[in-house]
């Protein structure tokens, strides 16, 4: 099946906004690590264990919870008839608040490496995000299966 040009762009800019936010994470992660003052245990709890629970808590309660996967199925379908994700505007509104969230969590680190706290409820904050943007990934799949909605998705 193929999609029109307007779905591809919709569906390409949700890939985009996931694959920012993990390599945004992963700066972030190994920036953090470098932190002279904090132990490994403290590391990999704030940067791993406890942002990974909260990513998979984000997808499963969006994929699990049926009123919060239609609630979203709805949000996703609506953002892309209003043409949100098609313009390079749109695109670098939503990369631009990712980008403004990195940016949070990095002055976090700056701060810790002058003995403030380590960061980590930005971490675990972020993760859950990263989440909800693998399930929004997910969803356009079902999107384009839902018989309803696939005739308005596909090329002419």
């Amino acid at each position: 099946m193929a999609f029109n040009d307007s779905w591809r762009l919709f569906r390409r800019m949700q890939h985009t906004l996931l694959a920012t936010a993990g390599l945004t994470y992963l700066g972030a992660a190994l920036e953090a690590w470098r932190v002279p003052s904090a132990a490994t245990t403290l590391k990999l709890a704030r940067l791993a264990l406890f942002p990974g629970m909260f990513l998979l808590i984000s997808v499963a309660v969006v994929l699990g919870a049926r009123p919060v996967r239609n609630a979203l199925i709805r949000h996703l379908w609506t953002s892309y008839r209003t043409g949100f994700g098609q313009s390079v505007i749109s695109v670098l509104a939503g990369v631009g608040v990712l980008i403004a969230l990195a940016g949070f969590i990095f002055w976090q680190i700056h701060d810790a490496t002058r003995g403030g706290r380590y960061p980590g409820g930005a971490f675990s904050g972020y993760a859950a995000g990263i989440g909800l943007l693998i399930a929004q990934a997910v969803l356009l799949r079902r999107i384009e299966r839902d018989p309803e909605l696939r005739w308005r998705i596909e090329a002419e």
